[in-house]
């Protein structure tokens, strides 16, 4: 239970403040009218937010916070289909809280709104399609889950994968906040997707199933060719 409780809080402040972020900066189009800057302090913001996570519960749970993370690390033989479950509950509900948290912050400001859902087309910054939205998240979550195998895989760098982990977040979501505003993490993607409703709504099957795909996918590349066996 300890672990589901660690993924639970990791995922909410992921997405508090991840989301939060996008939120204060006038979502992922403000971010762009604020130039890199705006961009960058986003991308921080959810990097930063798995440093802290990963530092604080990270030898409780391994901090995932991410259905992706846990579907590879599955299919990697390092995790039991029971406690698979158990995280993508507690994810889920972590970034349910996580948005529901910020409803309440946004309901009581004249200037903000929004959640920080994810989208293409119209609620692509760039106009990007659905298709583009499909490769560019498989693509992002490949390069994201690489690095957390890699790192995690072998005890001379595990001390410092929380680090690594978070800046790798924050390098993707710099490409990807303009594109789609960065999913890589179904649970991450749903919440904010429910309370913003609509379009959002309609186009979160995409930052579900795209990113599961980048996992599978980098599970099994993982596993063929860059496996590092790990020190006794």
């Amino acid at each position: 239970m300890n672990k589901y409780l660690a993924e639970f809080f990791g995922t909410f402040v992921l997405v508090f403040f991840g989301c939060g972020t996008a939120v204060v900066c006038g979502g992922y189009r403000g971010g762009l009218e604020l130039g890199f800057l705006g961009v960058v302090a986003i991308a921080l913001a959810f990097g930063l937010a798995i440093v802290a996570a990963a530092y604080a519960i990270g030898q409780v749970s391994g901090c995932h916070v991410n259905p992706a993370v846990s579907l590879a690390v599955l299919i990697s033989g390092k995790m039991s289909a029971r406690d698979f479950v158990g995280y993508i509950v507690a994810q889920i509900a972590g970034a349910f809280a996580g948005s529901a948290v910020l409803a309440l912050v946004v309901a009581n400001t004249k200037t903000l709104s929004g959640y920080g859902a994810n989208g293409y087309g119209v609620l692509s910054a760039v106009g990007l399609n659905m298709t583009g939205a499909i490769i560019v998240e498989i693509v992002l979550t490949i390069v994201f889950i690489m690095t957390i195998l890699g790192v995690t895989s072998n005890k001379k760098t595990s001390h410092m994968a929380g680090l690594v982990i978070g800046l790798t977040l924050t390098f993707v979501h710099i490409i990807g906040i303009p594109l789609t505003g960065t999913s890589v993490n179904p649970a991450r993607s749903l919440a904010p997707a429910v309370f913003a409703g609509g379009e959002a709504l309609a186009q979160v099957w995409v930052f579900i199933i795209a990113p599961l795909i980048g996992a599978v996918l980098a599970a099994i590349i993982f596993k063929a060719f860059f496996l590092v066996k790990e020190e006794e």
